[in-house]
């Protein structure tokens, strides 16, 4: 077996050994929800198929492979008002360095000020409580071959509700492949949130028990804390194509597909397009969630983008990216 070949089924195997059919839906049986919102107005423009074509500072989402066909420092930031009124804030940042590239990435995802309500007090009892989601991100990508990339991430993890916080790290694996088929068709593989279980606890679980209800000279103010169970995170397996039906001096046309593997829905794909003249202006479409069972995905607008949430709602993604 050759080289190239070698990395063509490590590619393919990233993606398919750890992949089993799934006939049960497990949405909202997984902790870190946040780590599934997809990053960067070019990405969703295209639904969300970039795991093959991604090559920008938002490979620390879609695929670290991507960082190796970074030429030069990028620095990004994005802002989402999110469904639901909650705030989605991402700050990014990839240089190469040491023979590749490293980069690290900053998510946030923050829920407003509600009241605090219990059964006598169910108009709220003066009282304010706040959640919200953290994940630190360290990638790095490099080219092993004129035609293979790897490239790989470490992310710590938080999420907060008032005065419990869980904590936990995961990690990212993803390869890209270049293949002489179509002008260069390029295979993406990655493994997503591989990482430990999360597992809420804090002061507001402290609960005082009687151990003896019914005898009396006992106390009854006996301190406890209650235990929450751990979730997994949002374990997720893509593999995209993506290739170039035609590319000239003035124009170039990039189609690319993802399937998805997520342990927290049902297999889907993903299928955009981008068109570019001269490299400066550019038109992106596509459609999420294809083949998946009540979706609520649909078709992406064009960039900005907006993200269309069926009756979730919508989310409108400003971004800004600085190239030095």
């Amino acid at each position: 077996m050759n080289r190239n070949l070698l990395c063509v089924s490590l590619s393919l195997t990233l993606l398919c050994g750890p992949v089993a059919a799934q006939n049960v839906s497990k949405v909202g049986t997984t902790a870190a929800a946040f780590l599934d919102i997809g990053v960067g107005p070019r990405a969703l423009a295209q639904g969300g198929a970039f795991v093959a074509s991604v090559d920008d500072v938002t490979s620390l989402y879609w695929n670290p492979a991507g960082l190796s066909r970074m030429t030069r420092g990028e620095a990004y930031a994005t802002h989402a008002e999110w469904i639901g009124g909650l705030d989605f804030n991402v700050a990014s940042f990839a240089m190469p360095v040491a023979g590749g590239t490293a980069g690290v990435q900053v998510t946030m995802l923050s829920v407003p000020d509600m009241l605090v309500r219990t059964e006598d007090f169910q108009q709220g009892t003066g009282e304010t409580f706040d959640a919200s989601d953290l994940a630190v991100s360290v990638a790095y990508g490099r080219q092993v071959t004129d035609r293979f990339r790897l490239g790989g991430t470490v992310k710590y993890i938080q999420q907060r509700i008032w005065n419990e916080t869980a904590n936990g790290f995961a990690v990212d694996l993803g390869t890209q492949f270049r293949t002489d088929f179509f002008g260069g068709l390029t295979i993406g593989a990655a493994v997503s949130n591989f990482g430990s279980d999360l597992q809420l606890d804090g002061r507001d679980l402290r609960r005082f028990y009687d151990p003896s209800p019914t005898e009396t000279g006992n106390n009854g103010t006996v301190p406890v804390d209650a235990t929450t169970e751990a979730w997994g995170l949002p374990l997720s397996f893509s593999l995209g194509v993506a290739a170039q039906p035609f590319r000239s001096r003035l124009q170039q046309l990039t189609v690319s597909v993802d399937a998805l593997h997520p342990s927290s829905n049902y297999e889907s794909m993903n299928a955009g397009f981008e068109y570019g003249f001269r490299e400066r202006f550019f038109l992106r479409g596509g459609y999420e969630g294809l083949f998946l069972p009540d979706q609520e995905g649909g078709l992406a607008k064009l960039d900005y983008a907006y993200r269309n949430a069926g009756r979730l709602g919508g989310a409108h993604v400003i971004g800004l990216a600085v190239t030095f």
